[in-house]
């Protein structure tokens, strides 16, 4: 790292000097425009080119598997990608053009704007001033808890109704996630506008991760007790009832911690990071009684041993709660050392 003097010119506009070994590996000479972009971090970044809108990713759909085009258009969208033609020798086929549009409609802001027979256009269309990444992350965490909560009593509540099943809107919302956080990382207008340093946008990322890992396990908690044949014992479900509970609190406290930014959920800015220990202490004695019970249920004869798959999905909800935690406490330390004036970069 080198250090520069700002100079004053004329009483008015701050100047600094450039080094000259990046000048030359820039191209830059004397006269040379640069972009100045100031971030919400206090960093200002020298630009040697100015953004300017990516060109669309082609594809050929000539013979395309449907499947793969499906995922083709999902990692597409996940890496960040606004702009996709898609193009065909053939023409596109009927079919084709059903199924782009059956994926567009689960992505977030995203359509079809030219669809004719020799190819396709789809593009996102969400301003990006419109997305709040925080907010989303919020949204996820109840669709993926509602999932948790309705499957939990699916398994353990012989009169309960079916889930209403909340897999597509928390795919949808994880992956408008992965998408803004890709372009984000691509592109420091897009950061601006999302209003998050890139710290919190990664620790942002990381929580909706493993949220998406919640909903996963409450799919396999549905699965269970959509193959369970009888009633489950009554003080097995207590046990199960119970630890699924704390699993949820787990993590409502865990994305508390890293949403807040001060600590509130964990008990306060000052004491936050012991408080945040102390979800992860729970996380671990979580862990200890999921297990005990665990060789209880393997050791009952009675016990159908299918709800050893639901035990296991609560412990998953446990660990990425834990993981939530332990993302929040390196936010909060970092935040203690930026605040103390210490480099933690």
């Amino acid at each position: 790292m080198e250090t520069r003097k700002i100079q004053q010119v004329g009483g008015g506009t701050y100047t600094v000097s450039l080094p000259k070994e990046w000048a030359t590996a820039a191209d830059i000479e004397p006269g040379a425009v640069v972009a100045l972009h100031s971030h919400i971090d206090g960093t200002l970044v020298v630009q040697t080119g100015v953004e300017s809108e990516s060109e669309p990713l082609t594809l050929s759909v000539d013979d395309a598997d449907p499947a793969a085009l499906e995922r083709t258009l999902r990692a597409a969208y996940t890496a960040g990608v606004d702009s996709v033609e898609l193009v065909s020798s053939d023409g596109v086929t009927e079919s084709t053009h059903r199924r782009v549009d059956r994926v567009t409609r689960t992505l977030t802001g995203v359509t079809v704007t030219e669809s004719g027979d020799d190819g396709m256009q789809v593009r996102s269309l969400l301003d990006v001033e419109e997305v709040s990444i925080t907010q989303s992350v919020r949204q996820l965490q109840f669709a993926a808890l509602s999932a948790h909560r309705e499957a939990t009593a699916a398994l353990t509540t012989a009169s309960a109704d079916a889930p209403a099943g909340q897999a597509d809107g928390t795919d949808r919302i994880a992956a408008m996630v992965d998408h803004y956080f890709q372009r984000g990382l691509d592109s420091l207008s897009v950061m601006d506008a999302l209003g998050l340093t890139r710290p919190e946008l990664f620790d942002r990322w990381v929580t909706a991760r493993e949220l998406a890992r919640v909903a996963d396990h409450a799919d396999r908690i549905e699965a269970v007790a959509d193959r369970l044949d009888e009633p489950v014992d009554a003080e097995v479900i207590d046990d199960v009832e119970t630890l699924a509970d704390r699993s949820r609190d787990l993590v409502q406290d865990a994305v508390g911690v890293v949403l807040d930014g001060n600590g509130e959920t964990a008990g306060g800015a000052d004491d936050a990071p012991e408080a945040v220990q102390g979800l992860l202490d729970e996380r671990d004695r979580l862990c200890s009684d999921i297990d005990e019970f665990d060789r209880r249920l393997f050791e009952t004869d009675a016990a159908d041993y299918r709800l050893t798959h639901a035990v296991d999905a609560v412990r998953g909800t446990a660990e990425a709660a834990g993981q939530i935690a332990e993302v929040g406490l390196q936010s909060l330390l970092r935040e203690r050392c930026s605040s103390a004036g210490m480099d933690v970069e």
